[in-house]
């Protein structure tokens, strides 16, 4: 299904392939024999989408693009079912396999690879090449790719990232203290700007 969002309409190759239960939403651009698999979601909410050429896009991915984040995705790229990819660049012939997630402000730099459920955090930079293991996170500038039971030196990187201030352009909360009932109203309203797209 083609969307038109705010204004702008997808601009899709003519040798692209889109599945039919496809979602391709607002000012997205999709690149000569890329194909977009059943139950993908590309929505550019805020900010543009741009995929290049001979990309796979699998069932079920989900892209958005933010203003203060657009999405670029270079030349044979695969992003694998289940991932999740926000504001970010990737950079040509990476390899984001199932479940990957991707946050706002990274980048992933060419032939570079985030094997199953691997994580690419928030502003982190992953240099050409570089490899993120199953299940691990890769966090900072320049990237440390450490395992999941490593909380206390990711949350030392990741927390002066600031995933509030940076996504949400909020203050983070202090103990006890909740950003939510500033955020999510916020949130729905800009959201509810979906009502008024169209079909194209």
């Amino acid at each position: 299904m083609m969307l038109e969002h705010n204004g702008a309409v997808p601009k899709i190759d003519a040798t692209a392939r889109v599945a039919p239960n496809a979602v391709i939403c607002g000012d997205i651009t999709v690149g000569a024999n890329t194909s977009i698999g059943f139950g993908a979601v590309l929505t550019a909410e805020s900010g543009p989408i741009v995929i290049g050429a001979n990309c796979v896009i699998m069932d079920t991915a989900v892209i958005r693009g933010t203003r203060r984040n657009p999405v670029a995705i270079g030349d044979n790229v695969l992003v694998g079912p289940r991932a999740y990819l926000s504001g970010c660049s990737i950079e040509d012939n990476a390899f984001l396999a199932t479940g990957a997630t991707i946050f706002n402000g990274a980048r992933i730099g060419a032939r570079s690879e985030v094997r199953v459920n691997g994580i690419v955090h928030l502003k982190t930079v992953l240099p050409p090449d570089t490899v993120v293991p199953l299940n691990w996170i890769a966090v900072g500038d320049p990237a440390e790719i450490l395992p999941p039971d490593r909380h206390d030196r990711i949350w030392s990187i990741q927390k002066p990232l600031d995933f509030p201030q940076t996504v949400f352009g909020v203050e983070r909360p202090g103990p006890g203290e909740t950003v939510m009932p500033e955020v999510m109203p916020r949130y729905a309203r800009a959201l509810a700007g979906h009502k008024n797209d169209k079909a194209v």
